[in-house]
């Protein structure tokens, strides 16, 4: 699995990031986010409704990306 490192950046640099790696893996795969910016969680729930992905926090700065 892919690990993102965004932490230490605001938004939207880190669903920017999460972003380009989801195109770059295959349907069903997941990366692992990881991301200290307060704003992530809603920003990625929102992009992950708007791009029909799905997102979920595994823990205070941890995120888990799986492209549809």
């Amino acid at each position: 699995m892919r690990e993102v490192d965004s932490r230490g950046k605001r938004c939207p640099a880190p669903i920017l990031d999460c972003a380009a790696a989801i195109a770059a893996i295959a349907q069903g795969e997941s990366i692992t986010l990881l991301s200290d910016d307060p704003a992530t969680l809603p920003d990625l729930l929102a992009w992950a409704r708007m791009t029909n992905n799905s997102a979920k926090q595994t823990s205070e700065a941890t995120f888990l990306v799986t492209k549809k």
